[in-house]
């Protein structure tokens, strides 16, 4: 495909063509959820009656036209049965291993509702191959259903359109021939696996005694069925499995699904780690950690790592699908039936699946453009309780499952104590994602034997239930009696796998004593090359990011240049015009045209660029158009997916700020080869997003040695435009600075965010970065940039001057500030005609740039006063982090300056006044502050100069 081809493309990743039919009509048919399959002839009586007239002539036994009736009107009342057995059989299912949540049977599912009593029950019926049956009695009808929906799995699939989807389901578990069954070595394997989960919770429980581990005690059924992911996952075409999961069970799915070495885990209890003194980082409790390795199995070898994760539960959710996404744009898996390579597995409790938001809002990306991964497979460890807050009292639903079906997820109910249906359900699951390229739930109904953690007093809230708990039987003793009963394994079996295998276990908890961590994992795979800064702050971190001439020129080809066949907006050609003004002329470079030249750049040079936001083909204030609309087709053309090498995606993302930067997070972790730039439509918008700011932008490196280059863009500006979107919250991210973890930047020329941008991926380390991107700067006359700004061996500048600066020597007072008050203090100081006052701009805040401020400040012999200005209230903004380090700065310098006095808005509980006059009042006032100007002396001296 050529590059113009692909310009045209909605995606550059060929997910999907320009334009098509609607939601409803194209992904999801609205249909009649009998339409199309084994139930239709009952919606045609007249048909019907035909067809059982010739399978009773075929079976030598014609009927009369009463008797047809009769047998249509039978035949009709039983599809009816099986019907409502579809959709409401899970309700009936034995899926609680203690007992106490066994619902009756329905009664609409009984055969005596549809009209079957007495002898009816056992006479004939016509089902013309439903339940793989010609004809059955209704007492044989119901045991087939009652076996197929109503035993240890129960399947809800009816609230899905597609008939296709439901057939395949149906197929693989309906009919009488439809037993859960396996090998007899698949028996034993299954048992083996339980027994290892069993012995390794209780092995930890005696030799930490006290301590926390979140054990899956009561879920060990999970073990084989993940097992089974991976070995038929493999057989399907899966490669890579990428898990997120909460604490239950993680220690164990660590050991003895991922194979992380038992010895690693049991030097990490002792006190050890693979974190801290050994390889750097603060480190995390054991059971937030995550590992990365291979498995084998039937000769087909599969990837697979685990998601360190926060004690928010569910926020690992986007990650791990953001990761996912990347992983199969590196293994070109994506499009039209693809995403088959990399497989998501998030593993989650009952309790926060229901609870928590982020959990829809991955459903959310489930088909979409730039968001799809195929499909998901979710399993739910279900406690039957969250905490201490039993189901009734945590949501309204009968499920925590229920959730999913918004995106016509198919939800597979199982009891915990079988693990055979267990398993079962995780292969029909990994069987319909690579089939369908969609979403499932398997809901795993179990219970936890100990508390909330193992130090928890259940029976103080829960009496009842633990009471029964107490007296029930573990997995393993279950399953293995029932193996005995079978003849598949004798009685001494068991136990001798659990002897042999607490002897590895003793064995691995002698070498954990003598176990030295290794170098830490950091730079290993696609992130090799790269490496973790060794000087946190000096400028030798600044590396050239000009560009040539000729590319430059190329470039501006590109971004100025409509195809022939392209109808684009009448105001979109101004802009274009413009444009194409702004390269013959060599000035006025706006900062639109400065970031598409970083993106179309780094194209060149081989990176990739992803962006994505609410509203990020266009630009929130219109000022990107990214993409270009064809007035008449709506076709779109992306110049920048005509540049050769890189690949370029802008994407508009679903209304989402936590789901889709924990999306984009894990996108970048994965790939730091690409420029993943995630914009809030206004910067405040950030604040949805927090959890993922503070436990993983900020602090990802620290707990957990993951390096990332994530680019937050956040417009941000006071424009008298009321409290919602004036601040982005600059004062949140500098207090989350700390040990060199993130940059933060507030940007005021198109050339210098020009650099920044390029700076990310030219320097041989990555940290996230976070930009205060501008409003009415996007247009200011004196934001502008020239083209030898972008050529030659320019970098970022992380202080600049100001445009019309005083002489040193004459210099009385610097302003400081950053970001557009700086255009406000210069406009005015010129009004005014002051000659002895420097503006100054902070364009990094984090790192501080304290060694270039101190040798700027160093030239001003006659200095006698430092003013940091600031249009956010006092106790917001960048006041309160930069007044210690100015002063650090200014006694570098030498200075008899001490320190910096403060000009700007009092402080307030709102971050801006919603009032246009008390805006531009206090704007006017903040200004006269920091210059020592009255209003109205500022008006007389700019008369005097007119």
């Amino acid at each position: 495909m050529g590059y113009e081809e692909r310009a045209f493309e909605v995606d550059p990743l060929q997910e999907g063509p320009q334009a098509g039919p609607s939601w409803a009509s194209s992904r999801w048919p609205v249909t009649d959820p009998a339409a199309g399959d084994d139930l239709t002839r009952a919606l045609d009586p007249m048909a019907l009656k035909q067809e059982i007239a010739k399978a009773a002539k075929a079976a030598g036994a014609p009927m009369d036209e009463a008797a047809l009736e009769a047998a249509a009107g039978a035949s009709i009342r039983a599809m009816l049965l099986v019907r409502t057995y579809r959709v409401r059989g899970h309700l009936a299912a034995d899926l609680d291993p203690l007992g106490l949540a066994r619902q009756e049977l329905p009664a609409d599912i009984s055969p005596e509702y549809h009209g079957f009593t007495g002898p009816d029950l056992d006479k004939k019926v016509f089902l013309g191959g439903t339940l793989g049956l010609q004809w059955a009695t209704p007492r044989e009808i119901v045991g087939v259903l009652q076996k197929n929906y109503c035993g240890k799995v129960g399947l809800e699939y009816m609230h899905i359109s597609d008939v296709e989807e439901r057939k395949f389901l149906q197929d693989r578990i309906e009919g009488g021939d439809k037993n859960i069954d396996f090998t007899p070595n698949g028996k034993k394997a299954i048992l083996a696996a339980v027994v290892r989960g069993e012995q390794y919770e209780k092995f930890l429980g005696k030799k930490y005694v006290g301590t926390k581990r979140f054990g899956l005690d009561g879920g060990e059924s999970m073990i084989p069925a993940l097992e089974a992911v991976i070995k038929y996952g493999g057989q399907l075409g899966v490669r890579e499995i990428i898990y997120g999961m909460a604490h239950r069970g993680r220690l164990n799915v660590l050991a003895n699904v991922l194979a992380k070495p038992y010895r690693v885990i049991f030097h990490e209890f002792s006190g050890g780690s693979a974190n801290p003194e050994d390889v750097g980082g603060s480190g995390d409790v054991k059971y937030h950690l995550g590992t990365s390795t291979d498995r084998e199995f039937d000769g087909i070898k599969v990837h697979m790592s685990l998601q360190p994760n926060p004690s928010h539960l569910e926020t690992v959710d986007p990650v791990v699908l953001g990761k996912t996404r990347a992983q199969q744009a590196f293994r070109e898996d994506i499009g039209p039936g693809k995403h088959k390579q990399v497989l998501p597995i998030l593993i989650h409790g009952d309790a926060a699946f229901a609870g928590q938001g982020i959990v829809w809002e991955c459903f959310g990306f489930s088909g979409v453009k730039g968001y799809n991964t195929g499909g998901c497979i979710h399993f739910i460890i279900n406690n039957q309780i969250g905490f201490t807050t039993s189901p009734q009292f945590s949501r309204g639903s009968p499920y925590p499952s229920d959730v999913a079906k918004g995106v016509q997820a198919p939800i597979i109910h199982v009891n915990g104590d079988d693990p055979e249906a267990v398993t079962f359900a995780c292969k029909l699951a990994i069987d319909y994602r690579q089939k369908f390229g969609r979403d499932v739930v398997v809901d795993m109904w179990c219970y936890r034997r100990f508390g909330h953690n193992e130090g928890d007093e259940p029976s103080f809230t829960q009496p009842l239930m633990y009471a029964r708990i107490k007296q029930h039987p573990p997995v393993s003793e279950i399953y293995a009696r029932r193996l005995v009963d079978q003849g598949v394994i004798d009685r001494n079996w068991k136990g001798e796998n659990e002897d042999r295998f607490t002897a590895t276990l003793e064995a691995e908890f002698e070498a954990a004593k003598s176990y030295k961590a290794n170098e830490a994992d950091w730079f290993g795979g696609r992130w090799s090359g790269l490496n973790k800064p060794a000087d946190p702050v000096t400028a030798r971190r600044n590396v050239p990011t000009g560009i040539d001439q000729k590319r430059f020129d190329a470039l501006g080809r590109t971004l100025t240049t409509v195809p022939e066949d392209l109808t684009i907006h009448k105001t979109l050609g101004r802009v274009i015009d413009a444009k194409r003004q702004m390269f013959a002329e060599g000035e006025g470079f706006d900062w639109a045209t400065g970031e598409a030249l970083a993106f179309g750049s780094l194209l060149t040079e081989g990176f990739n660029v992803r962006l994505s936001g609410q509203d990020s083909g266009r630009g929130t204030f219109s000022q990107r158009h990214a993409v270009w609309v064809d007035q008449t087709s709506e076709r779109k053309y992306v110049p920048l997916t005509t540049l050769p090498h890189g690949k370029f995606e802008v994407h508009d993302s679903p209304l989402s700020e936590y789901g889709v930067l924990g999306f984009e997070y894990g996108y970048a972790s994965a790939d730091p080869k690409t420029l993943v730039l995630w914009e809030a439509q206004f910067g405040d918008f950030a604040n949805g997003a927090q959890i993922v700011i503070d436990q993983y932008i900020a602090a990802s490196e620290a707990k957990w040695l993951r390096a990332n280059g994530l680019v937050l863009l956040l417009p941000h500006g006071y424009e008298g435009q009321g409290p919602e979107h004036s601040s982005a919250r600059l004062e949140r991210y500098l207090q989350l600075c700390a040990e060199d973890n993130i940059q933060v930047c507030n940007v005021t020329s198109p050339a210098n965010y020009f650099h920044v941008l390029r700076r990310q991926m030219q320097r041989p380390f990555r940290k996230p970065l976070i930009i205060m991107t501008p409003k009415s700067l996007l247009r200011h006359p004196l934001a502008k940039s020239k083209a030898s700004d972008f050529v030659g061996e320019g970098h970022f500048m992380r202080i600049l001057s100001d445009l019309n600066p005083a002489p040193d020597a004459d210099t009385r007072r610097v302003v400081l500030c950053s970001g557009k008050v700086a255009y406000d203090l210069i406009e005015a100081r010129d009004a005014a005609g002051i000659s002895d006052v420097q503006i100054i701009r902070l364009e990094q805040l984090y790192p501080f740039p304290g060694e270039p401020l101190a040798l700027r400040l160093s030239r001003m012999a006659n200095l006698e006063e430092v003013v940091w200005c600031q249009e956010e209230p006092k106790n917001n903004g960048a006041w309160f982090f930069v007044e210690p380090l100015i002063e650090e700065a200014l006694k570098a310098a030498g200075s008899k300056v001490k320190r910096a006095r403060y000009a700007g808005r009092s402080a307030a509980a709102s971050p801006a006044t919603g009032l246009a006059k008390r805006h531009a009042a206090e704007q006017a006032a903040l200004i006269s502050n920091a210059l020592s100007l009255s209003v109205r002396g500022e008006l007389r001296r700019t008369k005097k100069k007119a």
